[in-house]
């Protein structure tokens, strides 16, 4: 306890920390206002949008903090710029202008940066005139009438688009001047919103059920704190490849000359595999929810709809392992690694520099991709077992899956930073031993944006 109030006062006396944190504090109570500003022309009290708290809709509602499903200035949340941004980051690995641009140090990133910006205002157009339509065949008695027709179009397509790019800049605005990556903290709060409500229905659930309910809820409590110390080692864990560098004279100095790590994650591809399952999972009961509603609930097709199935766990873990595989081909360059280790005179003991290297690189990323991947199929499903042992679905949600892992990474990721900030002035960092390390360290750099 000493510790942890020492570590406390060591933060809050350094003022440019102190000021970062205060910032980042009141740009997310701005984003949380904004959630909770209704649309023109829109009815609160006549609002309905049920339908929102499931499938793809109760996803995208989860990442806009409950935005979606209110009806709010901010209902598309920062998800268009994340479809941009990832977008953009394929492009630069597929396309070779794009490629070329990357590598272009400042310049490059400032232009790549144009045009996901560009891109989101589009993307998030055509997202607010989905949601317009979306609004008028679920809840169109809460449209007001005289806001009826082209102008709520109009006017809900700019409103939403400028609140999406607002919270772009709040996000950008935080990575800046704040503490963490702004991206990822508003999504994590979105998420975190709904914790307390979740917290206290399932409290009291159990509290109704009398005969051992209370302990029911305490070993959920203590099931939720196992899962995010497997999570925390999921993230956190590398496997270090030794690398020597040669001897240099430089003017009157010698560089070089001593060993290093190379840090490769074992989770090289973070919580984009989950999101890509969920999104293929959800095709199937939407398809033939629109050309055969009555279908979509029975047989084999209720089997792609209920997430508390064997069906659905089993095929949605193996998309996990295949997408993990999938988007850390994409993400992670072996090649680039060797050719940037020989041009600093870095070589793998026992191992030649160049092709040789990278095949080396990439058996080991292969290998220790397998756990990782296992590990991540499990996580994506233990939602579903939690609903299917009667918690609550909100609750359930925090059992695994997008929510958790989202909220560990990002919670990682910005005490990493603040540890960094404390040892740049010479304090004690945030654990008696070892060092905090989040999702963006080593090959999980290409990850961050989520």
């Amino acid at each position: 306890m000493k510790k942890i109030v020492e570590t406390i006062r060591n933060i809050w006396s350094i003022e440019d920390l102190r000021k970062r944190i205060l910032l980042t504090l009141g740009l997310i109570l701005v984003y949380r206002f904004g959630s909770y500003v209704i649309l023109p022309g829109i009815d609160p009290n006549r609002l309905s949008l049920a339908g929102a708290q499931k499938g793809l809709l109760g996803l995208f509602d989860m990442f806009a903090g409950g935005s979606f499903s209110r009806a709010s200035i901010f209902a598309l949340g920062i998800m268009p710029y994340i479809s941009a941004s990832i977008a953009m980051q394929l492009l630069t690995i597929a396309v070779p202008s794009f490629a070329k641009m990357q590598k272009e140090g400042e310049s490059g990133r400032k232009k790549i940066n144009q045009y996901t910006r560009l891109l989101t205002v589009i993307v998030t157009a055509f997202q607010a005139s989905a949601y317009v339509a979306y609004l008028r065949s679920q809840s169109g008695p809460a449209i007001i009438a005289e806001f009826g027709g082209f102008f709520f179009w109009l006017s809900t397509v700019i409103v939403l688009t400028s609140g999406t790019l607002f919270v772009m800049w709040l996000g950008e605005k935080i990575t800046d001047k704040g503490i963490g990556n702004g991206t990822s903290i508003i999504i994590e709060i979105g998420i975190l919103a709904r914790l307390p409500q979740a917290l206290i229905y399932e409290f009291t659930s159990k509290s109704n059920m009398g005969g051992g309910g209370l302990l029911i809820f305490l070993l959920e409590i203590v099931f939720l704190v196992v899962i995010i110390i497997g999570l925390v080692l999921l993230v956190q864990g590398t496997r270090k490849v030794p690398v020597n560098y040669a001897k240099r004279i430089v003017g009157n100095r010698q560089v070089g000359g001593v060993r290093q790590f190379l840090p490769l994650k074992v989770n090289a591809a973070g919580v984009m595999p989950i999101i890509f399952a969920q999104a293929i999972m959800f095709i199937p009961a939407t398809l033939v929810g629109f050309t055969n509603p009555d279908s979509a609930s029975s047989g084999f097709m209720r089997s792609f709809s209920d997430y508390t199935t064997p069906l659905y766990n089993v095929v949605y873990g193996v998309l996990v392992i295949v997408f993990t595989y999938f988007y850390t081909a994409l993400i992670f360059n072996p090649t680039q690694m060797a050719d940037e280790m020989k041009r600093n005179n870095g070589f793998i003991p026992g191992i030649k520099p160049g092709k040789s290297t990278a095949d080396y690189i990439g058996a080991i990323m292969d290998r220790i991709t397998l756990p990782g991947a296992f590990c991540l199929a499990i996580v994506g499903v233990l939602p579903g077992f939690a609903s299917a042992l009667k918690i609550n679905s909100v609750f359930a949600s925090f059992f695994g899956g997008t929510s958790l892992l989202i909220i560990v990474g990002v919670i990682l990721d910005t005490l990493q930073q603040i540890e960094s900030q404390l040892l740049m002035r010479h304090y004690d960092g945030l654990m008696s031993k070892g060092r905090i390390a989040g999702r963006t360290a080593g090959t999980g750099a290409g990850v961050s944006t989520i």
